[in-house]
């Protein structure tokens, strides 16, 4: 088991460092592949009005002119030993982790990340809860009473889910839960969770419920479908003849069989939301991640984007990582290979 942790940490490492390259390679390489110069790639920090020897002087202060692989070991290393940052009339310290400096806003990307990231938090993983929860749940008993009411009605409800996006169900929702009957907060609502957890939960109600209905779907299809193939195996046939109870049999053999493809978009699905739920955000007015990103690409700010980026690629590989080692608990068979 330690071998394979082992493994699957330094896989994990390599392949934050691989993203590091496609992403740098996204926004510094294919620009001057497209035919940008230093100079017009230094335009975007400083102001309209800025003459050709400024444009000029700024590149050199970022470092355009230097080669390729000194540009990204220099943006690399950055990222854990800090920087300084040469704004002409003052030099700016960037700590480590350093994501970059926004030369629109004056700040470093990294406070402003930490200052988001709580609202993020807490929306993708109160959601994440109720969408497996409810999902894996009305999957399971869908499998088990296949062909009956209850299956059509929840597969039905569930084709609803996945067909209907965000910013319809939520605003649908706002309109009627919150502006209407006045039971959830309004849009914008948000209160740190130390300092009033109660109000932390009420505020985020409608959101964790919209954004786990458009999931919870797609988790109750998948286990409906999983539960359906694996309650057909021979070794649940075996286990009934045992004389075990029909509970025993269902959840630790039926379910246990199902639960590797759930495991694998679960990590993805969280992933990505602890990235920024953009729709999500944007929808209910939160100023986590994902409304911090659409700021950042309508400001054209580099900075804040590939600060986003860098944080959004850990989580997704985070996420993988713990989902490869779940897979060693819900199945040995993965441990022995």
């Amino acid at each position: 088991m330690l071998t394979y942790i082992v493994r699957r940490l330094i896989a994990s490492i390599g392949l934050l460092i691989v993203v590091s390259m496609v992403v740098f390679a996204i926004f510094y390489i294919f620009p001057r592949l497209a035919g940008a110069t230093p100079e017009t790639m230094a335009t975007r920090y400083v102001g309209r009005t800025a003459t050709p020897e400024t444009v000029r002087i700024m590149a050199e202060r970022l470092g355009f002119y230097d080669p390729i692989h000194t540009q990204y070991w220099n943006w690399f290393k950055t990222i854990f030993t800090g920087g300084s940052i040469d704004m002409g009339t003052s030099v700016e310290q960037c700590p480590a982790p350093c994501f970059g400096y926004s030369y629109r806003t004056r700040t470093a990307v990294w406070p402003d990340l930490l200052d988001r990231a709580p609202v993020t938090f807490s929306l993708a993983i109160g959601a994440a809860m109720i969408w497996l929860i409810g999902g894996v749940a009305t999957g399971i008993v869908s499998a088990l009473r296949r062909g009956s009411f209850f299956d059509r009605a929840a597969m039905s409800l569930a084709l609803a889910g996945v067909s209907l996006p965000i910013y319809f169900t939520g605003l649908i929702a706002l309109s009627i839960f919150s502006y209407t009957l006045h039971w959830t907060a309004p849009g914008g609502s948000y209160t740190p969770f130390m300092q009033n957890p109660a109000q932390w939960a009420y505020a985020l109600l409608l959101p964790w419920i919209t954004l786990a209905f458009l999931f919870s779907a797609q988790y109750a299809r998948l286990t409906r479908s999983g539960m359906l193939e694996t309650m057909g195996e021979d070794y649940i046939r075996t286990a009934r003849a045992k004389g075990l109870d029909e509970r025993t049999v269902t959840l630790k053999h039926g379910l246990r069989g199902a639960l590797t493809p759930i495991l694998t978009i679960f990590g993805l699905d969280v992933g990505l939301l602890l990235g920024g739920a953009v729709l999500t955000e944007k929808t209910f007015s939160l100023n986590g991640l994902g409304k911090y990103t659409v700021d950042a690409i309508q400001n054209q700010d580099l900075p804040r984007i590939l600060g986003v980026t860098m944080l959004a690629a850990f989580f997704i590989v985070l996420s993988n990582l713990l989902v490869d080692l779940m897979y060693a608990v819900v199945d040995p068979r993965v441990r022995a290979k």
